[in-house]
């Protein structure tokens, strides 16, 4: 199977182009490389398929490890996404590039206009030009806003986002069904619930928290630190998607929206003593207000995606920080 990753050089991406190339698919990557956060970070992370960053050039693809090929193009260049599917006859798409991150959304608004809707819309259009098998997608927990129905599952009601990432993922949510109503896309929707493991973005908690931990600087709590969070390691959420991947949609239209995460809820004091355990140290802390566009607690119901794949998440968040804690400290020289 041909497949093309979108967001290669993003942290689930990475993972999910090894993973895939294990499971001897022909894998292309794709990444526009911007400076949301530091990109040494992703040419780090391309380094490790193969890829070196004096290598490669706006539309050109390169080759790296395994058979891993891979092309820098933004989403929202259209004609040239469009002569790239034409070229390469994709056999699946897991569409994993956006802009991410919930507080970069109130001051950059524009930047998840760009790539979460016209990016997406630029991939449907490709995609219906050059069918697929499988069109999978990252929504995020964050559709759920503030809601107080717990655990989050499918069907509860997502037509109150509290920030413009959340509208964004709602939006490509809409678009990919109506795309699947009018052309056949076959297409899953994935809604991710708080992602963490090695290579990481720095801007997520875990990892802030990590370094400024390290580095004896204060941690910021929000809501007074009264937060809850259902957080999956990456390497659950790779096996779930290399699973889902032959699991084609079949329903009129082929269309499905599928929670993916651990249905593990943990309150903050946890997860920030468990970082403090194994970096052996202790956090200074920081109390502040609740932030605009955040939410209160996350809780996934994964049961439609356990019957599907057979598989539920292993890794608890103890050895899933573990492992993390010992990446960080190697990736810093500090282990």
């Amino acid at each position: 199977m041909k497949l093309l990753i979108t967001g290669a050089a993003g942290f689930i991406g990475m993972h999910a182009a090894f993973r895939f190339l294990s499971d001897r698919c022909e894998v292309v990557g794709l990444d526009n490389i911007n400076s949301y956060y530091d990109v040494s970070l992703k040419h780090a992370r391309l380094k490790e398929l193969g890829i070196s960053s004096g290598a490669f050039r706006y539309n050109q693809m390169i080759s790296g490890v395994n058979g891993f090929r891979f092309i820098q193009l933004d989403l929202c260049d259209a004609g040239n996404m469009m002569a790239l599917f034409a070229t390469e006859k994709f056999d699946a798409v897991v569409h994993l590039a956006a802009q991410a991150g919930v507080r970069f959304s109130i001051t950059n608004p524009r930047d998840y206009i760009d790539s979460n809707i016209t990016g997406f819309f630029n991939l449907l259009e490709a995609v219906r030009a050059f069918p697929v098998q499988h069109f999978i997608y990252a929504s995020s927990s964050s559709v759920y806003g503030n809601s107080h129905d717990v655990p989050f599952s499918v069907s509860n009601n997502t037509n109150t986002p509290v920030s413009l990432y959340a509208a964004t993922k709602k939006t490509n949510e809409l678009l990919a069904y109506t795309y699947s109503h009018l052309y056949g896309i076959p297409a899953t929707g994935l809604r991710f619930f708080t992602v963490y493991g090695p290579w990481g973005r720095p801007d997520m908690a875990y990892y802030s928290f990590a370094e400024n931990i390290i580095n004896g600087r204060p941690i910021k709590l929000y809501n007074n630190g009264q937060l809850k969070r259902d957080f999956t390691y990456i390497d659950d959420i790779t096996e779930s998607l290399s699973r889902l991947l032959p699991q084609y949609p079949d329903g009129s239209p082929p269309c499905r929206l599928l929670n993916i995460g651990r249905s593990c809820p943990e309150d903050l004091g946890t997860f920030v003593g468990i970082l403090e355990r194994y970096l052996g140290r202790s956090a200074q802390t920081e109390f502040l207000p609740m932030q605009p566009g955040d939410v209160y607690q996350t809780y996934s119901d994964t049961s439609d995606i356990e019957k599907l794949t057979g598989f539920k998440p292993q890794i608890n968040l103890d050895e899933g920080l573990r492992r993390f804690v010992e990446w960080m400290l190697q990736r810093s020289g500090k282990l």
